[in-house]
């Protein structure tokens, strides 16, 4: 490749100058194409005919690996049938550290653990079929509020926290053979995520071994060469320091950085290398399709370069319908195995055959304009599926569940009487007396910040129900003897006004549940599925209980603003547990129709419980070497006779003369040969890391009457007398196992050095400490059925 050619595979071509919200220069000479970037995180954006997945929170509330794969198998056919290249999904960043953040949605759950599987999976199940996946926000982006621009908040995270907490699903994700990272909008210990060396370079690269291409988040990308040199690869969407400037701090400028110096040509050989060998690696190179959509019309043609505002004019869509039986049947048994049963008094749930059904509450239906009526979804009106952003979707279809529960009833002669206007509470009391069974639903949304909806700025300012929901739920509840409130929410809510209320009989916890929606709820409320979901968070009776650092920082404390992460290890579960607190309902909690019980708790040592894994590996592979022979100024000038596209972004500069060729102040240290990391050593880190060093076995038995599917779930108390503390449990395993009424079967968790092992941060490296750890096995984070310990070396 030439220097422009290069450069032309690193950079966007500008907001909307191609089909996707991404779209890096081709090199058509040698073949390679320009490569296509489309959010999200649970479907394609902007597109027609493809399935509106239920979001991620709501695939971690399932606590189940086969459907997390499959869930991204599904999302990645669509993405591959579509044409997109690169899919900007997994989210495991934010993790969740904040319960009212706006984004929580978007990734799995609060727990590093739990976050890791569930991108691991994902990540193996997008690549299988041939598209990049990107692992994102990288890292720190916790909140909404300040996220952006200059002024972006700086997460200040301490090492240890970084590693055990944000940065682990990552570390799963480079051990998945992720593609691509997505750099953040917001700084890290006062470094913008885009510019921070010690994160791209050191920690991601060296110490995790990724071997993907680094791209900027839309706009995250602060500078030009200090931003390469600390590691970025691509910029996105290649426009400046303003949306739909056409002033790149690529293109053209790393052009000229090249040849004056700034910019060494193997660091950009090094990031052409990531992209081309990423293509190469999901065999993109073998009959991949083109893009057949346009992000920017639903209609048939329209303008190619629709951000151009001009010709040339030709077909942008072919609705090429990807919306296979398989990924629907997908997005349906997700939403339903997700549901979470917090509360069955009486065994209300599963519902025999009531004949006067109540349905009360905005978020039954559809709103009044359809599933689309606001862009991106941005607004809570009627029922919640998905939250806002461009992590959302825009539906083909949405399955209500007033719809789908109308239809149930109808097959056996119910009857359901609906108000769905959440203030009507007077005339919903008097309808509710008159019901065998109300059904109240409420909910909570939220979403990226670039949208605001009432006083909802991205984050959520409180943990309350939206649109008077807990009044609603108290109008039924005082005057149905059979009530069920079914939440959906982007997070955990505030529910202490009514869920001690005697005629609040159920609660059926479904997150976001996508298309799907309605169909899903009935399978569990009519019994077909039993609910097996478990929560993915916890929740608490106030935010209080949350902790003092557990709020998002709604007002500027500094310029630009600071947010320190005292709580450090300690958040969601793991801050309950080690301050004694009574949660509302526990992280991991979730009710069946049936019972189980746990029994013959077994632990095998593998390995040994040395304090520090074997030295790195030697090198494996050498990179590519180049020639680094720089061309003239004169040969990177736009070519004799070529027709600008107006507002398209070029990497050829517009004239030899800005080209002044001198020293470069490099950065203090930038020159120096860098000792490799001991925890490094190959994708995921030093392999060492993943041997697994003990097996704890325990038998799981349905009790009860009726199929169904537990989730056992292994906690560790690390030694006491550790020179750290620890929280007193932490997630490092689960397994979900269908069982029919008197069936057992004997579930197997394996523990990695990583699993046993906490970041030193004066060795940097993985330290498993000596002592005993306590092995809890349970069906909760609190509800532990057999336990046990593990005896370590006496090394020390």
């Amino acid at each position: 490749m030439t220097l422009t050619e290069k450069v032309n595979i690193t950079t966007g071509t500008g907001w909307a100058m191609g089909p996707c919200v991404g779209n890096t220069g081709p090199v058509p000479r040698l073949g390679f194409p320009s490569l296509c970037l489309q959010d999200g995180p649970l479907g394609i954006r902007f597109a027609d005919k493809i399935t509106s997945f239920p979001a991620g929170i709501t695939t971690g509330g399932t606590w189940d690996k086969d459907l997390m794969r499959l869930r991204g198998e599904a999302i990645g056919a669509e993405n591959r049938g579509k044409g997109v290249h690169i899919t900007l999904g997994p989210a495991m960043g934010p993790l969740g550290k904040h319960p009212a953040g706006g984004r929580n949605w978007e990734g799995f759950g609060s727990d590093p653990y739990l976050q890791g599987v569930a991108a691991y999976e994902s990540i193996l199940g997008i690549q299988s079929q041939g598209v990049v996946a990107t692992a994102k926000h990288f890292i720190g982006n916790e909140q909404e509020h300040f996220r952006q621009g200059p002024g972006a908040i700086s997460a200040n995270i301490d090492d240890r926290a970084l590693h055990e907490i944000y940065l682990w699903p990552f570390q799963d994700s480079v051990k998945a053979g992720v593609g691509a990272v997505m750099c953040s909008y917001n700084r890290v210990n006062n470094s913008a995520a885009c510019q921070n060396s010690w994160l791209q370079n050191n920690i991601l690269k060296d110490e995790l071994g990724f071997q993907g291409f680094i791209m900027s988040d839309w706009l995250a990308q602060m500078s030009g060469v200090a931003s390469v040199l600390a590691g970025m690869d691509m910029a996105m969407p290649g426009d400046g320091l303003t949306w739909d400037d056409r002033v790149p701090l690529l293109g053209p400028r790393l052009t000229e950085a090249v040849l004056n110096s700034s910019v060494p040509i193997d660091r950009l050989d090094d990031m052409v290398t990531r992209i081309v060998a990423t293509w190469y690696q999901l065999g993109q190179d073998k009959n991949h399709p083109e893009p057949n959509f346009s992000s920017w019309t639903k209609n048939t043609t329209g303008n190619i370069y629709y951000g151009s505002n001009e010709g040339p004019v030709g077909i942008v869509n072919q609705h090429v319908n990807v919306m296979a039986d398989h990924p629907t049947t997908v997005a349906r048994k997700v939403a339903a195995e997700a549901i979470a049963l917090l509360k069955n008094d009486k065994k209300t749930l599963p519902l025999e055959l009531p004949m006067k059904i109540g349905v009360y509450g905005e978020d039954a239906a559809l709103a009044p304009g359809g599933a689309n009526v606001c862009a991106d979804r941005g607004c809570n009106q009627g029922t919640l599926a998905v939250g806002w952003g461009s992590g959302s979707t825009d539906f083909e279809y949405l399955v209500d569940p007033l719809s789908a529960i109308t239809k149930k009833a109808q097959s056996y002669g119910g009857k359901v009487t609906a108000i769905l206007q959440n203030n009507a509470t007077d005339v919903i009391a008097a309808s509710a007396k008159k019901q065998d069974i109300c059904l109240v639903f409420v909910n909570a949304d939220s979403g990226e910040g670039y949208i605001q909806w009432e006083d909802v700025a991205g984050d959520r300012p409180n943990l309350t129900t939206q649109k008077g929901g807990d009044d609603l739920v108290l109008a039924v509840a005082n005057n149905c003897d059979n009530t069920v409130v079914i939440v959906h929410s982007v997070g955990p809510i505030i529910m202490e006004k009514w869920v001690n209320k005697p005629k609040v009989r159920s609660i059926l916890w479904a997150h976001l549940p996508g298309m799907e929606s309605g169909n899903a709820l009935v399978d569990v409320l009519w019994g077909s599925t039993n609910p097996s979901g478990k929560l993915p968070y916890t929740i608490g009776k106030s935010l209080a209980d949350y902790g003092p650092y557990a709020g998002v920082l709604y007002t500027e404390n500094a310029s630009p603003p600071q947010q320190d992460f005292l709580d450090g290890v300690f958040i969601d579960h793991r801050h309950f547990d080690a301050n004694k607190i009574t949660p509302r309902y526990e992280f991991g909690y979730g009710l069946s129709y049936t019972t189980f019980s746990y029994s013959n708790l077994r632990k095998t040592k593998k390995g040994s419980f040395s304090p520090l894994p074997a030295p790195r590996p030697g090198a494996s592979a050498k990179p590519p070497t180049y020639s680094s022979k720089l061309p003239r100024p004169d040969q990177c000038t736009f070519p004799a006779g070529f027709t600008k596209i107006n507002r398209m972004i070029y990497p050829y500069l517009e004239s030899a003369d800005t080209v002044k060729v001198g020293p470069y102040p490099y950065p203090e240290g930038y020159t120096k040969k860098q000792t490799p990391s001991q925890a490094g050593g190959a994708e995921g880190g030093n392999p060492a890391l993943w041997e697994v060093l003990a097996e704890v076995s325990v038998v799981v038995k349905n009790t009860g009457k009726v199929a169904g599917a537990e989730v056992a779930q292994l906690y560790l108390g690390f030694p006491p007398n550790a020179p750290v503390p620890f929280p007193p449990k932490q997630l490092r395993g689960f397994e979900k196992v269908f069982l029919k009424p008197g069936e057992s079967q004997k579930v197997t968790f394996a523990l990695t050095r990583r699993d046993l092992s906490y970041w030193d941060v004066t060795r940097q490296n993985w330290v498993i400490p000596n002592g005993n750890f306590a092995v809890m096995v349970g069906t909760s984070s609190r509800k532990i059925l057999a336990q046990g310990s593990l005896a370590g070396d006496g090394y020390y």
